[in-house]
């Protein structure tokens, strides 16, 4: 089965092209905007807001927004998104499936590294291999579960043998679970590489520059790139972790534009006049992760408890000014075909959340609640949180976090072990409502709670093996029906992506296809 030519995802339907979209929910309305005007010109340079500095860039620990949002134009994976989420060849020109168990990718030739030599064939098995590397424990790890060999099979083709049926696998590989990068400088740097001191070398049409510790990383254009050439011959992305800070810059000048734009920073960008902001598909949910189920939170029903008394339409109005609507499950509704999800329904009910609690002899019981000022989307849902619990009888304390820890919550359980869950803005890597699911199996990454149910886990292994999209996605809502049993985590708003840009530039994707696309490349003059 031809692969390499896929342009449109078996699940997702996009909006490409065409008017933009209004949408209205919490008495606010807001559009989608397919993209943005495309760029007139070449530009000297432009600046980036940033709301954390990445702890890496090395890739296998590229899992959150600040890290994804600039290796995407410095390094390559064998498959791309595009700036409709679609799936498309990347280092890979041509990719065949001759079986359920084997992926082979024919390797595009010529592509140069930023810090010299060309990619080949040995350079991606090695390059895949890294996340195999427990002595690493790469964050993408999981992405490889199913795995039983990966090998150069000729000149310029590598062969991905599976123990069993993956239809996630190639989907993978369009995030950094497949990026290739130069292995002559991952083994000369050692645990340097993707730090400052240590750099990064792979095929992006943007090559790491100056990296300035708790300032900025810079971006020069790559003059060796294979493919189109980027507008601006400089990309600086600024640290910026104070939201009203970040929308002082941009009104400023200071900064050109940034995605991820908090909600309280909305009104002031529209009235400024200095620029525009735009609204997107995002596959983004708000949601609040479990991370203990042995205390407070063991008994399903203080969770359903919880998630009965929350308040989801006043956070919308207040967390999201408006910009959003009430998520229904874990997975985003724009990730199901044919309306095929399973509604486990948010109608709040205070009543039947205090008596549940009482049931559960929960009454004056304590859980921690993880806050930061990373944004009024973390604050004042932690917030929604405490005045929910407090309302039905529970002892809800929040708890702190610095901005730049933040990240942390997503991959170091020490970090979550001082709290029981936390506000989480989860995006779907691959267009796959099957993947919002999948992080509860038992050995997940993101099962951040050890959550464990063999039943479960079973059926998450034959949704995984089923390559057509129908039915698994009638499994997938299976799935959504034994998750919304028990509770494994309150979804609360599906949020679109946000995206800043002042009147000198244009040209970036309004999606969230800036985690695995090279967006920045498209970025040029407005006029």
């Amino acid at each position: 089965m031809r692969i390499a030519a896929l342009t449109a995802l078996v699940f997702m339907a996009v909006a490409c092209g065409g008017a933009a979209t209004p949408h209205s929910t919490a008495g606010t309305s807001f559009t989608l905007s397919p993209t943005t005007p495309p760029a007139k010109g070449e530009i000297e340079g432009f600046t980036w807001s940033i709301y954390a500095e990445p702890p890496t860039l090395d890739y296998v620990y590229a899992f959150d927004y600040p890290q994804n949002m600039i290796l995407s134009n410095v390094c390559e994976s064998l498959m791309r998104w595009t700036p409709q989420l679609g799936l498309e060849p990347g280092l890979a020109e041509e990719v065949e499936q001759p079986d359920a168990k084997t992926f082979v990718y024919r390797i595009r030739p010529g592509v140069k590294y930023h810090g010299g030599g060309e990619v080949t064939a040995d350079d991606v098995v090695f390059s895949l291999r890294r996340h195999l590397d427990t002595a690493l424990g790469s964050y993408w790890a999981k992405s490889f579960d199913r795995v039983a060999s990966i090998g150069k099979s000729g000149p310029m083709e590598v062969t991905v043998r599976l123990k069993r049926p993956d239809s996630q696998f190639n989907q993978w590989m369009a995030t950094s679970a497949g990026t290739v990068v130069n292995p002559r400088s991952v083994q000369a740097k050692g645990r340097d590489y993707g730090n400052p001191d240590g750099g990064v070398d792979c095929t992006g049409p943007y090559r790491l520059g100056p990296w300035r510790k708790g300032e900025s990383i810079a971006l020069d254009r790559f003059p060796g790139y294979w493919g189109k050439k980027a507008k601006a011959g400089q990309v600086t992305f600024r640290f910026i972790t104070d939201p009203a800070a970040r929308t002082n810059a941009m009104l400023t000048g200071e900064v050109d534009g940034g995605y991820l734009i908090a909600p309280e920073s909305y009104a002031g960008l529209r009235a400024g006049g200095k620029g525009s902001l735009y609204f997107g598909k995002s596959l983004t949910t708000v949601n609040l992760a479990f991370t203990n189920l042995k205390g407070t939170l063991s008994d399903v029903r203080v969770r359903r408890a919880l998630s009965l008394a929350l308040d989801r339409d006043g956070f919308i109005k207040t967390g999201l000014q408006g910009v959003g609507s009430i998520a229904t499950a874990p997975a985003p509704g724009d990730a199901w075909p044919r309306q095929t999800a399973a509604q486990t329904g948010a109608k709040r009910d205070v009543a039947a959340a205090k008596e549940l609690i009482r049931q559960a002899g929960a009454t004056g019981k304590k859980i921690t609640v993880a806050t930061s000022p990373i944004g009024t989307d973390v604050s004042l849902l932690a917030t929604a949180v405490q005045a929910a619990g407090t309302e039905i009888g529970l002892d809800v304390e929040l708890k702190t976090i610095a901005p730049d820890a933040y990240t942390a919550l997503f991959s170091d359980p020490k970090a979550r072990s001082a709290v029981d869950l936390f506000p989480c803005t989860y995006y779907l890597s691959i267009t796959d409502p099957l993947a919002s699911y999948s992080i509860f199996r038992s050995d997940g990454f993101e099962n951040y709670m050890d959550y464990a149910d063999p039943a479960y886990d079973a059926l998450v292994d034959e949704a995984v093996a089923e390559y057509d999209p129908v039915k698994r996605a009638a499994l997938t809502a299976g799935l959504g029906r034994k998750e919304a049993e028990q509770v494994l985590w309150i979804p609360v708003a599906e949020w679109p992506t946000s995206l800043y840009l002042s009147r000198r530039i244009t040209g970036a994707p309004t999606s969230i296809a800036y985690m695995y696309y090279p967006w920045a490349a498209d970025v040029g003059a407005a006029g």
